[in-house]
């Protein structure tokens, strides 16, 4: 297990394979607010050297989530957040692993900038990045199929100098 990042209650570890049937009914669970792999997506992003697959477990080894992130080789120093799946709802996780998140990738990737897009019926993920000080940027109108009807996706980021102030 190598531990990317943690906080004392909460760590970050590099996804393997063996994590994934918990990634998927995760993300499964969270269809409403999340896209979904296959299997074969999710391992073929553990070998990406530009993605970076992340396990989120409790110090008492329960699994609480997964993290993405995309954009790691980008000569812009962008980084995307791509997927945030926390399955135990309103403890405060998501808000610990914005923060353990921003800090892996300002203080110690160095990055300018991180962003994300977020489906415009998640209210409380969107409440989440605000007080993270993420900025909204615009809407990407209906972009995502959802059966017979469309979603639109809000980006949202923040700045490097933004988070230092926050």
């Amino acid at each position: 297990m190598r531990i990317l990042i943690e906080n004392g209650d909460i760590m970050m570890i590099y996804t393997r394979k063996q994590d994934l049937p918990f990634i998927l009914e995760a993300e499964q669970k969270n269809s409403e607010f999340v896209g979904q792999w296959t299997i074969k997506q999710h391992k073929k992003a553990l070998n990406d050297d530009d993605i970076l697959h992340i396990l989120i477990r409790k110090i008492d080894g329960r699994n609480i989530g997964y993290v993405i992130l995309k954009g790691l080789a980008s000569q812009n120093k962008s980084i995307e957040l791509m997927r945030i799946v926390i399955t135990e709802k309103n403890k405060g996780y998501g808000k610990i692993v914005i923060s353990l998140i921003k800090k892996w990738c300002f203080d110690i990737r160095h990055a300018h900038r991180l962003w994300l897009d977020v489906r415009e019926n998640n209210v409380r993920a969107q409440y989440v990045y605000e007080n993270q000080g993420f900025k909204n940027e615009g809407i990407l109108r209906e972009c995502i199929k959802d059966g017979n009807s469309y979603q639109s996706l809000i980006v949202m980021s923040i700045l490097s100098q933004e988070y230092k102030k926050v």
